[in-house]
Protein backbone atom coordinates (compact mmCIF):
# COMPACT_ATOMS: atom_id res chain seq x y z
CA UNK A 1 0.00 0.00 0.00
CA UNK A 2 1.34 3.41 -0.98
CA UNK A 3 2.17 5.82 1.81
CA UNK A 4 0.34 9.07 2.49
CA UNK A 5 0.86 12.06 0.19
CA UNK A 6 1.25 15.71 1.06
CA UNK A 7 -2.01 16.37 -0.76
CA UNK A 8 -3.82 13.95 1.57
CA UNK A 9 -2.24 15.54 4.61
CA UNK A 10 -3.25 19.06 3.60
CA UNK A 11 -6.74 17.83 2.81
CA UNK A 12 -7.05 16.30 6.28
CA UNK A 13 -5.68 19.44 7.92
CA UNK A 14 -8.30 21.43 6.05
CA UNK A 15 -10.82 20.00 8.50
CA UNK A 16 -8.91 21.28 11.55
CA UNK A 17 -10.62 24.51 12.60
CA UNK A 18 -9.12 27.28 14.74
CA UNK A 19 -12.25 28.07 16.73
CA UNK A 20 -11.74 31.77 17.39
CA UNK A 21 -10.79 32.28 13.74
CA UNK A 22 -13.61 30.18 12.33
CA UNK A 23 -11.27 28.91 9.61
CA UNK A 24 -9.06 25.89 9.06
CA UNK A 25 -5.30 25.84 9.60
CA UNK A 26 -4.54 25.41 5.88
CA UNK A 27 -6.61 28.40 4.81
CA UNK A 28 -4.91 30.46 7.52
CA UNK A 29 -1.51 29.59 6.02
CA UNK A 30 -0.32 28.01 9.25
CA UNK A 31 0.96 24.69 7.85
CA UNK A 32 4.61 24.42 6.89
CA UNK A 33 7.49 21.97 6.76
CA UNK A 34 5.50 18.86 5.83
CA UNK A 35 7.80 15.84 5.95
CA UNK A 36 6.79 12.28 5.03
CA UNK A 37 9.14 9.37 5.57
CA UNK A 38 8.10 5.72 5.47
CA UNK A 39 4.62 6.47 6.77
CA UNK A 40 5.89 8.82 9.49
CA UNK A 41 4.58 12.37 9.12
CA UNK A 42 5.82 15.61 10.62
CA UNK A 43 4.78 19.22 10.07
CA UNK A 44 4.75 22.60 11.79
CA UNK A 45 1.94 25.01 12.64
CA UNK A 46 3.12 28.61 12.63
CA UNK A 47 1.46 30.59 15.40
CA UNK A 48 1.58 33.73 17.50
CA UNK A 49 3.75 32.63 20.47
CA UNK A 50 1.42 34.44 22.87
CA UNK A 51 -1.29 31.94 21.89
CA UNK A 52 0.81 28.82 22.51
CA UNK A 53 -1.52 27.39 25.16
CA UNK A 54 -4.63 27.81 23.00
CA UNK A 55 -2.92 26.47 19.89
CA UNK A 56 -1.77 23.34 21.72
CA UNK A 57 -5.37 22.10 21.39
CA UNK A 58 -5.25 22.77 17.63
CA UNK A 59 -1.91 20.94 17.41
CA UNK A 60 -3.40 17.83 18.99
CA UNK A 61 -6.45 18.03 16.70
CA UNK A 62 -4.12 18.28 13.69
CA UNK A 63 -2.17 15.20 14.74
CA UNK A 64 -5.41 13.26 15.24
CA UNK A 65 -6.74 14.28 11.81
CA UNK A 66 -3.59 13.19 9.98
CA UNK A 67 -3.31 9.97 12.00
CA UNK A 68 -6.62 8.82 10.47
CA UNK A 69 -5.16 8.79 6.93
CA UNK A 70 -4.54 5.28 5.61
CA UNK A 71 -0.85 4.41 5.63
CA UNK A 72 0.13 6.91 8.36
CA UNK A 73 2.14 5.19 11.08
CA UNK A 74 2.88 8.17 13.30
CA UNK A 75 2.34 11.93 13.36
CA UNK A 76 4.29 14.69 15.07
CA UNK A 77 3.11 18.30 14.81
CA UNK A 78 5.06 21.14 16.39
CA UNK A 79 4.21 24.77 17.01
CA UNK A 80 6.60 27.41 15.68
CA UNK A 81 6.63 31.19 15.52
CA UNK A 82 8.87 31.77 12.52
CA UNK A 83 6.67 34.51 11.13
CA UNK A 84 3.94 36.79 12.40
CA UNK A 85 0.61 35.15 13.16
CA UNK A 86 -1.72 35.15 10.13
CA UNK A 87 -4.34 37.91 10.28
CA UNK A 88 -7.95 37.00 10.99
CA UNK A 89 -9.64 36.08 7.75
CA UNK A 90 -12.46 38.26 6.38
CA UNK A 91 -13.91 38.77 2.94
CA UNK A 92 -11.36 41.54 2.33
CA UNK A 93 -8.45 39.80 4.04
CA UNK A 94 -5.09 39.56 2.32
CA UNK A 95 -3.52 36.13 1.79
CA UNK A 96 -1.03 35.02 4.44
CA UNK A 97 2.42 36.52 4.11
CA UNK A 98 4.82 34.08 2.42
CA UNK A 99 8.44 33.44 3.14
CA UNK A 100 10.92 34.56 0.44
CA UNK A 101 10.80 32.17 -2.52
CA UNK A 102 7.62 30.44 -1.33
CA UNK A 103 4.84 30.06 -3.87
CA UNK A 104 1.50 31.68 -3.03
CA UNK A 105 -1.16 29.31 -1.77
CA UNK A 106 -3.48 27.74 -4.29
CA UNK A 107 -6.32 25.28 -4.35
CA UNK A 108 -5.86 21.61 -3.66
CA UNK A 109 -8.33 18.72 -3.73
CA UNK A 110 -10.80 19.01 -0.88
CA UNK A 111 -11.53 22.64 -1.60
CA UNK A 112 -9.16 24.15 0.97
CA UNK A 113 -6.93 27.07 0.05
CA UNK A 114 -3.40 25.94 0.64
CA UNK A 115 -1.11 24.48 -1.98
CA UNK A 116 2.21 22.84 -1.47
CA UNK A 117 3.59 23.71 1.95
CA UNK A 118 7.22 24.75 1.89
CA UNK A 119 9.51 24.10 4.85
CA UNK A 120 10.56 27.27 6.67
CA UNK A 121 14.06 28.52 6.02
CA UNK A 122 16.76 26.93 8.14
CA UNK A 123 18.03 29.03 11.01
CA UNK A 124 21.72 29.89 11.56
CA UNK A 125 22.54 29.44 7.88
CA UNK A 126 25.32 32.03 8.19
CA UNK A 127 27.20 29.81 10.65
CA UNK A 128 29.90 27.63 9.16
CA UNK A 129 29.06 24.58 11.30
CA UNK A 130 26.58 24.03 14.13
CA UNK A 131 27.57 21.22 16.48
CA UNK A 132 25.31 19.81 19.22
CA UNK A 133 26.88 18.61 22.47
CA UNK A 134 24.40 16.20 24.05
CA UNK A 135 23.96 13.51 26.65
CA UNK A 136 21.34 10.91 27.38
CA UNK A 137 21.07 11.98 31.03
CA UNK A 138 22.04 14.84 33.31
CA UNK A 139 25.00 14.97 35.64
CA UNK A 140 27.67 13.70 33.24
CA UNK A 141 29.45 17.05 32.76
CA UNK A 142 27.99 17.85 29.35
CA UNK A 143 27.82 21.62 29.85
CA UNK A 144 31.36 21.82 31.21
CA UNK A 145 32.52 19.80 28.21
CA UNK A 146 30.60 22.04 25.78
CA UNK A 147 32.09 25.25 27.21
CA UNK A 148 35.66 23.98 27.28
CA UNK A 149 35.29 22.49 23.81
CA UNK A 150 34.09 25.86 22.48
CA UNK A 151 37.08 27.55 24.08
CA UNK A 152 39.38 24.95 22.52
CA UNK A 153 37.91 25.73 19.08
CA UNK A 154 38.53 29.44 19.68
CA UNK A 155 42.12 28.75 20.72
CA UNK A 156 42.57 26.96 17.40
CA UNK A 157 41.62 30.19 15.61
CA UNK A 158 37.96 29.46 14.84
CA UNK A 159 35.40 32.24 15.35
CA UNK A 160 33.24 30.45 17.88
CA UNK A 161 29.91 30.92 19.60
CA UNK A 162 28.08 28.89 22.23
CA UNK A 163 24.31 28.62 22.66
CA UNK A 164 22.83 27.29 25.88
CA UNK A 165 19.78 25.36 24.64
CA UNK A 166 18.77 24.13 28.08
CA UNK A 167 15.74 26.33 28.71
CA UNK A 168 14.80 24.69 32.03
CA UNK A 169 18.28 24.58 33.54
CA UNK A 170 20.62 27.09 31.84
CA UNK A 171 24.18 26.78 33.11
CA UNK A 172 26.15 29.10 30.82
CA UNK A 173 25.87 32.17 33.11
CA UNK A 174 27.58 30.31 35.97
CA UNK A 175 30.11 28.44 33.83
CA UNK A 176 31.30 31.64 32.15
CA UNK A 177 30.73 34.04 35.04
CA UNK A 178 28.29 36.18 33.06
CA UNK A 179 25.89 38.45 34.96
CA UNK A 180 25.22 41.01 32.22
CA UNK A 181 22.00 41.25 30.24
CA UNK A 182 22.13 41.10 26.41
CA UNK A 183 21.84 44.42 24.61
CA UNK A 184 19.43 45.14 21.75
CA UNK A 185 20.49 48.00 19.47
CA UNK A 186 17.22 48.05 17.52
CA UNK A 187 14.73 46.61 19.99
CA UNK A 188 14.27 43.55 17.77
CA UNK A 189 17.49 41.57 17.87
CA UNK A 190 19.91 40.75 20.67
CA UNK A 191 23.67 40.99 20.68
CA UNK A 192 25.43 37.92 22.06
CA UNK A 193 27.59 38.51 25.11
CA UNK A 194 31.32 38.07 24.51
CA UNK A 195 33.35 36.15 27.06
CA UNK A 196 36.83 34.66 26.64
CA UNK A 197 36.54 35.30 22.90
CA UNK A 198 33.26 33.39 22.60
CA UNK A 199 29.92 34.77 21.41
CA UNK A 200 27.46 33.55 24.07
CA UNK A 201 23.69 33.36 24.50
CA UNK A 202 21.49 31.72 27.12
CA UNK A 203 17.97 32.18 28.43
CA UNK A 204 19.75 32.44 31.77
CA UNK A 205 21.05 35.87 30.75
CA UNK A 206 17.48 37.17 30.64
CA UNK A 207 15.88 35.68 33.77
CA UNK A 208 16.83 35.67 37.43
CA UNK A 209 19.04 32.76 38.44
CA UNK A 210 16.53 31.45 40.97
CA UNK A 211 13.46 31.84 38.71
CA UNK A 212 11.86 28.47 37.90
CA UNK A 213 11.25 27.88 34.19
CA UNK A 214 7.78 26.31 34.18
CA UNK A 215 7.07 26.31 30.44
CA UNK A 216 5.10 24.05 28.17
CA UNK A 217 6.82 22.33 25.24
CA UNK A 218 5.70 24.86 22.59
CA UNK A 219 7.02 27.75 24.70
CA UNK A 220 10.38 26.01 25.07
CA UNK A 221 10.61 25.57 21.31
CA UNK A 222 9.64 29.20 20.71
CA UNK A 223 12.30 30.46 23.12
CA UNK A 224 14.96 28.28 21.52
CA UNK A 225 14.04 29.43 18.01
CA UNK A 226 14.17 33.06 19.16
CA UNK A 227 17.70 32.62 20.51
CA UNK A 228 18.75 31.32 17.10
CA UNK A 229 16.72 33.66 14.89
CA UNK A 230 16.78 36.95 16.81
CA UNK A 231 20.41 37.00 17.95
CA UNK A 232 23.09 38.66 15.83
CA UNK A 233 25.42 35.69 15.73
CA UNK A 234 27.33 36.94 12.71
CA UNK A 235 29.48 34.75 10.51
CA UNK A 236 30.76 32.24 13.02
CA UNK A 237 33.02 29.38 11.98
CA UNK A 238 31.37 27.13 14.55
CA UNK A 239 28.48 27.37 17.01
CA UNK A 240 28.52 24.89 19.88
CA UNK A 241 25.02 24.14 21.16
CA UNK A 242 24.85 22.86 24.73
CA UNK A 243 21.76 20.67 24.48
CA UNK A 244 19.54 19.79 27.45
CA UNK A 245 19.95 16.19 28.62
CA UNK A 246 17.77 13.48 27.19
CA UNK A 247 15.57 13.62 24.10
CA UNK A 248 12.68 16.03 23.78
CA UNK A 249 11.36 19.30 22.38
CA UNK A 250 14.72 21.06 22.15
CA UNK A 251 16.31 18.20 20.22
CA UNK A 252 13.36 18.04 17.82
CA UNK A 253 13.46 21.81 17.27
CA UNK A 254 17.19 21.74 16.52
CA UNK A 255 16.79 18.85 14.07
CA UNK A 256 13.93 20.56 12.23
CA UNK A 257 15.16 24.14 12.15
CA UNK A 258 18.96 23.98 11.99
CA UNK A 259 21.37 22.40 9.52
CA UNK A 260 23.30 20.60 12.23
CA UNK A 261 26.75 19.58 11.08
CA UNK A 262 26.90 16.87 13.72
CA UNK A 263 26.62 15.89 17.37
CA UNK A 264 28.97 14.90 20.18
CA UNK A 265 27.69 12.59 22.93
CA UNK A 266 29.10 13.02 26.45
CA UNK A 267 28.96 10.10 28.88
CA UNK A 268 30.64 8.76 31.97
CA UNK A 269 32.16 5.25 31.89
CA UNK A 270 29.54 3.29 33.83
CA UNK A 271 26.90 1.12 32.20
CA UNK A 272 23.84 3.15 33.21
CA UNK A 273 25.16 6.38 31.73
CA UNK A 274 26.23 4.55 28.59
CA UNK A 275 22.75 3.12 28.17
CA UNK A 276 21.37 6.66 28.16
CA UNK A 277 24.14 7.75 25.79
CA UNK A 278 22.98 5.08 23.33
CA UNK A 279 19.48 6.55 23.47
CA UNK A 280 20.85 10.00 22.64
CA UNK A 281 22.94 8.61 19.81
CA UNK A 282 19.97 6.73 18.35
CA UNK A 283 17.86 9.89 18.50
CA UNK A 284 20.38 11.77 16.35
CA UNK A 285 20.54 8.84 13.94
CA UNK A 286 16.77 8.96 13.53
CA UNK A 287 16.88 12.62 12.50
CA UNK A 288 19.89 11.92 10.26
CA UNK A 289 22.34 14.10 12.17
CA UNK A 290 25.88 12.66 12.00
CA UNK A 291 27.22 11.61 15.41
CA UNK A 292 30.87 12.60 15.48
CA UNK A 293 31.63 10.42 18.45
CA UNK A 294 31.57 9.95 22.22
CA UNK A 295 33.55 11.74 24.93
CA UNK A 296 34.17 9.87 28.17
CA UNK A 297 33.98 12.43 30.97
CA UNK A 298 35.05 11.73 34.57
CA UNK A 299 37.09 8.95 33.00
CA UNK A 300 39.49 8.42 35.91
CA UNK A 301 40.81 10.15 39.01
CA UNK A 302 44.43 10.85 39.92
CA UNK A 303 45.10 11.53 43.59
CA UNK A 304 46.73 14.96 43.89
CA UNK A 305 48.80 13.79 46.91
CA UNK A 306 50.14 10.37 45.93
CA UNK A 307 49.54 10.37 42.17
CA UNK A 308 47.70 7.06 42.28
CA UNK A 309 45.07 6.61 39.59
CA UNK A 310 41.58 5.33 40.49
CA UNK A 311 38.84 4.35 38.05
CA UNK A 312 35.95 5.51 40.23
CA UNK A 313 33.26 4.97 37.59
CA UNK A 314 35.11 2.11 35.87
CA UNK A 315 37.05 3.04 32.75
CA UNK A 316 36.92 2.58 29.01
CA UNK A 317 33.18 1.99 28.82
CA UNK A 318 32.62 4.88 26.43
CA UNK A 319 35.36 3.65 24.11
CA UNK A 320 33.80 0.19 23.99
CA UNK A 321 30.33 1.68 23.46
CA UNK A 322 31.63 3.84 20.62
CA UNK A 323 33.16 0.81 18.92
CA UNK A 324 29.94 -1.17 19.35
CA UNK A 325 27.84 1.67 17.92
CA UNK A 326 30.17 2.37 15.02
CA UNK A 327 31.17 5.92 15.99
CA UNK A 328 34.50 7.48 16.91
CA UNK A 329 35.81 7.65 20.44
CA UNK A 330 36.86 11.28 20.71
CA UNK A 331 38.77 11.22 23.97
CA UNK A 332 38.61 11.08 27.75
CA UNK A 333 38.58 13.80 30.38
CA UNK A 334 39.59 12.95 33.97
CA UNK A 335 37.55 13.56 37.11
CA UNK A 336 39.64 16.46 38.29
CA UNK A 337 39.01 18.99 41.04
CA UNK A 338 40.64 21.77 39.03
CA UNK A 339 38.09 21.36 36.22
CA UNK A 340 35.19 21.51 38.70
CA UNK A 341 36.60 24.49 40.60
CA UNK A 342 37.26 26.37 37.38
CA UNK A 343 33.72 25.78 36.18
CA UNK A 344 32.19 26.84 39.50
CA UNK A 345 34.21 30.06 39.49
CA UNK A 346 33.12 31.11 36.02
CA UNK A 347 36.62 30.59 34.62
CA UNK A 348 36.63 27.32 32.59
CA UNK A 349 39.86 25.39 32.77
CA UNK A 350 40.75 25.94 29.09
CA UNK A 351 40.64 29.70 29.77
CA UNK A 352 42.10 29.55 33.28
CA UNK A 353 45.06 27.29 32.45
CA UNK A 354 45.34 27.11 28.64
CA UNK A 355 48.75 25.44 28.76
CA UNK A 356 47.82 22.86 31.38
CA UNK A 357 47.13 19.15 30.90
CA UNK A 358 43.36 19.47 31.29
CA UNK A 359 43.09 22.13 28.60
CA UNK A 360 45.18 19.84 26.41
CA UNK A 361 42.59 17.08 26.83
CA UNK A 362 39.83 19.34 25.49
CA UNK A 363 42.04 20.63 22.65
CA UNK A 364 42.75 17.04 21.62
CA UNK A 365 39.01 16.45 21.28
CA UNK A 366 38.62 19.72 19.36
CA UNK A 367 41.45 18.72 17.02
CA UNK A 368 39.65 15.45 16.27
CA UNK A 369 36.44 17.34 15.50
CA UNK A 370 37.70 20.22 13.35
CA UNK A 371 38.18 18.12 10.17
CA UNK A 372 34.71 16.65 10.67
CA UNK A 373 33.16 20.10 11.08
CA UNK A 374 34.75 21.37 7.90
CA UNK A 375 33.61 18.30 5.99
CA UNK A 376 30.04 18.45 7.27
CA UNK A 377 29.41 22.20 7.34
CA UNK A 378 26.03 23.10 5.91
CA UNK A 379 24.88 19.51 5.48
CA UNK A 380 21.52 19.56 7.23
CA UNK A 381 19.42 16.59 8.26
CA UNK A 382 16.16 15.39 6.78
CA UNK A 383 14.08 14.76 9.84
CA UNK A 384 12.47 11.37 10.36
CA UNK A 385 9.58 11.17 12.80
CA UNK A 386 8.88 7.81 14.42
Amino acid sequence: MAGPTEEQILDALGDVIVQDEGTDVVSLGMVSGVVIRNGNVGFALEIDPERADVMEIVRKDAEKAVQEIDGVLSVTAVLTAEREAPPQQTQQAQPPRQSPGQSPPGAHPGGHAGGQAQPPAKLLEQVGAVIAVASGKGGVGKSTTAVNLALAFAQRGLVTGILDADIYGPSLPMLLGITDKPQSPDGKTLLPIERFGLQCMSIGFMVEADSPMIWRGPMVMGALEQMMRDVQWGNLDVLVVDMPPGTGDAQLTMAQRVALAGAVIVSTPQDLALLDARKGLNMFHKVEVPVYGIVENMSYFVCPNCGERSDIFAHGGARKAAEAMGVDFLGEVPLEMAIREAADSGMPVVAADPDGPHAAAYRKIADALIPKLKAGAGAGPEIIIE
